[in-house]
């Protein structure tokens, strides 16, 4: 199919409705009630969904009615960040509101993998239930251990269920005649490898945008083509979800939250603490707020998901001291200010893939400390295995999109980058002496990070 053309961003999003958007001044609409009862919660998570792959996002390739439906009546993230791109470990802090290396979820929890959470920590649909919501869970969990992430109730489906299907399933839930909310944790598959679509979601690979960290070959092209057509797939559960939400009389008492886990499955971004990584598609609907079809330009991270789901509910515990912090307050248009700085905490993907790495991220500055520097960095098998990576390999190509394959995979002990002069994250700066002090400041802020939030690799400053 041929992508339809749009001389501007702008443009774009007013063809889908959201022209109205601004970065950070929300469009007011008076005249919001306060929610007679504790709100529904649906959490809906994508995997491996990337940077502003989606309609609301500017991306004129991708369908996604659903996502942009919601970004039409809430309040889309420009600046959303997990805190590690891995599925296990993001999602653990997506449901516990703590960094994962002090959860436990160090890396993959399938399979041989076998990482889990520490049996003390209390989660997010535990302490709903607590707080007298309905909680249940369909799709991919990828958790453990159960009794820590526990749900009430488990909805059935099969592995290749369409997404539709799987919200279709979850219809007698969201229905259900009873005076308490409910909180839905609804999981695609997809877009995660290997991009399963349906026939309908047709993509030609002529039309994908191949972003500057990714190699513009057939190849790449190809795999693009394929993983928009299984965003799209990923996308009809949310829309079918709305249709659900309105058809029950649920839609105007339900806050819903859309994430991606991690980056897209793509060498560059999934795994790594760079931009196309950890900065993700991020969308929030309060049917109670002031604000409609709006943006921020708040950096909040996913360990603020938990507290401001709880902040939400009522239910946020005195003395339960998360990581993050609730932004609740800015869905309603409160200054995005406070929230300029934001924290990541890598240690493995799959078991065999030890390469901690610790981040701060401010507006301007990225600072990564590759604790296992001496290491070659490890690649997941299913990149590694990609024809993106192969072909590229067989080419005798040394570069990778904008970065060098040498430096992809040999990396410093430090990486600083100014992602205002730098945003493809090219130019390290922490060997230049006219950054020395820059340096020693983010270095600090790393430090007192790992300190607060009791990260075990803290010993690695001064034992290696």
């Amino acid at each position: 199919m041929s992508a339809l053309k749009y001389t501007t961003r702008r443009d774009f999003l007013k063809t889908i409705g959201l022209g109205a958007i601004t970065l950070t001044t929300p469009c007011l609409t008076l005249g919001a009630e306060k929610p007679p009862r504790k709100p529904n919660i649906l959490l809906y998570v994508t995997d491996d969904q990337g940077t502003d792959d989606a309609g609301c996002y500017g991306n004129s390739v991708i369908k996604t009615p659903g996502l942009d439906t919601l970004a039409r009546y809430g309040t889309r993230f420009t600046n959303a960040f997990c805190t590690t791109s891995s599925c296990s470990p993001s999602r653990s802090v997506i449901l516990s509101g703590f960094y994962n290396h002090a959860n436990g979820m160090y890396g993959l929890q399938h399979s041989y993998h076998h990482f889990s959470s520490f049996s003390n920590v209390k989660t997010l649909p535990v302490l709903l239930a607590d707080a007298g919501y309905r909680t249940a869970r369909i799709g991919k969990y990828h958790l453990a251990p159960e009794q820590v992430y526990r749900f009430q109730q488990t909805i059935e489906y099969k592995r290749r269920t369409p997404p539709e299907k799987m919200a279709d399933n979850c219809s007698s839930f969201i229905s259900e005649k009873d005076n308490r909310p409910f909180f839905l944790y609804f999981c695609t598959h997809e877009p995660h490898r290997p991009f399963v679509r349906k026939g309908s979601d047709v993509v030609n690979p002529k039309d994908v945008i191949v972003p500057p960290y990714l190699p513009d070959t057939p190849q790449c092209r190809e795999e693009l083509a394929h993983y928009y057509a299984s965003v799209q797939r990923a996308d009809k559960g949310l829309y079918r979800l709305i249709q659900i939400l309105k058809e029950t009389g649920r839609w105007e008492d339900t806050v819903i939250i859309y994430v991606s886990d991690n980056g897209i499955a793509f060498p560059g971004a999934k795994t790594t603490l760079y931009e196309p990584g950890i900065r993700l598609p991020f969308v929030v609907r309060n049917p109670y707020a002031e604000t409609k079809s709006a943006a921020t330009n708040a950096m909040v991270s996913y360990v603020d998901i938990t507290p401001t789901i709880l902040d939400f509910a009522g239910a946020l515990p005195q003395n339960h001291k998360f990581h993050g912090r609730s932004f609740k307050a800015v869905l309603d248009g409160q200054s995005s200010k406070a929230f300029d700085e934001v924290y990541g905490s890598h240690t493995f993907h799959e078991v065999t893939m030890y390469y901690p790495m610790r981040l701060v991220r401010t507006r301007r500055y990225k600072l990564i400390w590759n604790i296992a520097h001496g290491l070659d960095y490890p690649f997941a098998s299913d990149l590694w295995k990609s024809k993106t990576w192969q072909a590229l390999l067989k080419s005798g190509e040394k570069y990778y999109g904008k970065r060098s394959i040498d430096a992809y995979l040999h990396r410093p002990r430090f990486e600083l980058y100014d992602l205002k002069t730098d945003p493809y994250e090219i130019t390290n700066l922490a060997d230049d002496q006219k950054h020395a002090q820059l340096l020693k400041e983010l270095k600090a802020k790393l430090k007192a990070f790992q300190i607060r939030t009791k990260d075990p690799w803290l010993i690695k400053w001064e034992r290696d």
